[in-house]
């Protein structure tokens, strides 16, 4: 009875928890075979009839296989083999015929492949780059048999360590064979002329000349020799070339290319870098703190992840205007847009399993996935409106749907600010001395101002006496003279009569040694004696702590200590470099008879 109890306040607790939630879980298959990531999800109307489908770039298992995939609700409806592993995929309209169809653009390797009605129509090749002239003359050489392949490795591998122009696909293959092999390739490739070709990294589009969501639009690739090209949506040429400093991995686009446009490029080197529609180089520079995993422009503010597992929100100058940090390491991440209610905000997907939902820094809503999410996508599919695509590390496919009574709510998500922020305060009323020191302070305002200056430029002189004091006493714990750096501070140990008075001398510059010092100690004979009140310092090396070591026996019984003076001098000058004041303990301990 018990039992049956508690299955039924389980399955009452799990039938709540789904009806309070913002949405429908329509589909989910864990061994759906799909290995991808966010930039290679893409939603679109393809055959222009109304049915937008989910168009993938899958990786394979192992990075092996590439294939391009269609599907329509959960079935693949065509599938291809790819050349190289997908970089990106977008979708964008080409022209403004009737019916308008777009075109879908694939990155893959130093290629993009345009298709239209899901044919290939346009294959755009990246330019080739110019060679080295030095490994162009070696597979000269190697052509005309004047050198053997072990000598033909050696000199590529000296070029590839020295030379500023990356070596060709050809001389890096060629290095990572065994010795046995080499003389094959060197056969079957010699009489080939050397290319040395780039691929794509990143790629997203741009409006060409007017906002609306069905215009015309630009494709803009960045690609591995750190430049960001601008093609024609018609001809495929090359409109605009921008150098950045790095490496470009995720862009964003905003504005029309032939009105005024931004672009962000998060590159490898840790930094985003803005580039405007009349600089062939980057105009702004955000640097962070790690390295980035994500950027999703969300009106008009960057929303930055980053590997210190935490949400940056930057301004397109470079203003930082928030931060919010992750309970797990960040995964992908992408644009969530709701067009019936005009929200736009930011999907996270994290290593937990996770899927946070933030407009800004409010958090509107948290998705548990069965195992990490690795892509995510929001729009249009099939039919409805607004559907979230995730991809799970294992190769899981989810597919959910937003409730149409949906409506996100500032802290919706388990996790925000505690209740007790919005508990106001039991503030004391005003009591009659508070009124009173008010009203003084009105009318005696200026009076009270001119003595709180004239106090802090009193307190202002003295420190600097003092300091000028110290300088000239050589009371500071370190030498302030650039010629003879030198850093000492004692420690004194022992109960007494005798202490043991331990002197730490180092030498903090650089490069040169210091030679020729003396210390010696200024004392209370009365009081104390010393074993040795004078003595040399050896050759003291830069950057090594020197322990120097002497005995203090303590003369009187009455329970009374003083100060001891340790001066650091150098041979044939009265002034001191250096000295130090000990404050010597009260001996506690009997001296023997």
């Amino acid at each position: 009875m018990a039992a049956a109890s508690s299955s039924d306040s389980d399955s009452g607790r799990a039938e709540s928890s789904e009806a309070n939630s913002k949405w429908l879980d329509a589909h989910y298959d864990p061994v759906a075979n799909i290995h991808t990531f966010s930039a290679c999800l893409v939603l679109a109307d393809l055959h222009g009839d109304g049915e937008h489908k989910l168009v993938v770039g899958d990786l394979g298992p192992g990075g092996q296989q590439p294939r391009l995939k269609v599907l329509k609700g959960p079935a693949v409806l065509t599938e291809s083999p790819l050349p190289a592993l997908p970089a990106a995929a977008a979708t964008f309209l080409m022209e403004h015929h009737e019916p308008q169809a777009p075109a879908l653009a694939l990155a893959s390797g130093p290629c993009v492949y345009v298709y239209k009605n899901l044919r290939p129509y346009f294959k755009f090749s990246l330019p080739q780059l110019p060679p080295n002239p030095l490994e162009q003359d070696l597979w000269h050489q190697a052509k005309e048999d004047r050198i053997d392949p072990l000598t033909l490795k050696e000199m590529l591998e000296s070029i590839r360590e020295k030379a500023e122009v990356p070596l060709s696909v050809q001389s890096l293959r060629f290095l990572q064979l065994e010795l046995s092999e080499m003389e094959a390739f060197v056969n079957q490739h010699k009489s080939k002329s050397i290319k040395r070709q780039t691929v794509i990294t990143t790629m997203t589009t741009l409006k060409k000349n007017l906002a609306d969501e069905d215009a015309v639009s630009c494709l803009v690739l960045g690609s591995e020799n750190k430049e960001l090209l601008v093609l024609d949506p018609e001809a495929f040429t090359i409109l605009a070339k921008m150098s950045l400093p790095s490496i470009p991995v995720f862009l964003e686009a905003s504005g029309q290319f032939d009105v005024e446009f931004r672009l962000a490029a998060a590159c490898r080197n840790g930094n985003i870098y803005i580039l405007r529609r009349d600089s062939k180089h980057p105009k702004y520079c955000i640097e962070l703190s790690a390295q980035p995993v994500g950027l999703v422009r969300v009106h008009k503010v960057l929303v930055v992840g980053s590997t210190e597992d935490s949400l940056h929100g930057f301004t397109h100058k470079g203003k930082k205007l928030w931060t919010v940090h992750m309970p797990a390491a960040i995964l992908t991440m992408n644009l969530l847009e709701q067009r019936s209610r005009g929200l736009q905000a930011v999907m996270a997907g994290l290593a937990n399993g996770e899927v946070r939902i933030y407009r800004d820094k409010a958090l509107l809503n948290v998705i548990r996935a069965p195992d990490a999410v690795t892509s995510l996508c929001f729009g249009r599919y099939g039919r409805e409106e607004n559907t979230l695509i995730m991809t799970t590390r294992g190769g899981g496919l989810i597919i959910k749907i937003l409730k149409r009574t949906a409506v996100f709510v500032e802290g919706g998500g388990e996790m925000g600010p505690p209740p007790a922020q919005a508990t106001k305060l039991n503030v004391p009323r005003k009591t009659r001395l508070y009124v009173d020191q008010t009203l003084r302070e009105r009318e005696a305002g200026t009076a009270m101002h001119r003595a709180f200056q004239t106090d802090l430029y009193l307190l202002r002189l003295r420190t600097a006496r003092a300091y000028v004091q110290a300088l000239e006493s050589s009371l500071s714990p370190m030498s302030m003279t650039a010629r003879e750096p030198l850093k000492l501070h004692a420690v004194v140990q022992g109960l007494g009569p005798t202490f043991k008075l331990t002197l730490h001398l180092q030498n903090p510059s650089t490069a040169r040694p210091a030679l020729g010092l003396l210390i010696c100690f200024l004392y209370n004979e009365a009081l104390y004696a010393l074993p040795r009140a004078f003595f040399k310092v050896p050759l003291l090396v830069p950057g090594l702590n020197y322990p120097l070591e002497t005995f203090v026996e303590s003369l009187s019984n009455k329970g009374i200590s003083d100060i001891i003076k340790v001066l650091v001098l150098r041979e044939g000058q009265s002034a001191p470099l250096l000295s130090a004041h000990i404050n010597m303990p009260v001996s506690e301990g009997l001296a023997a008879a």
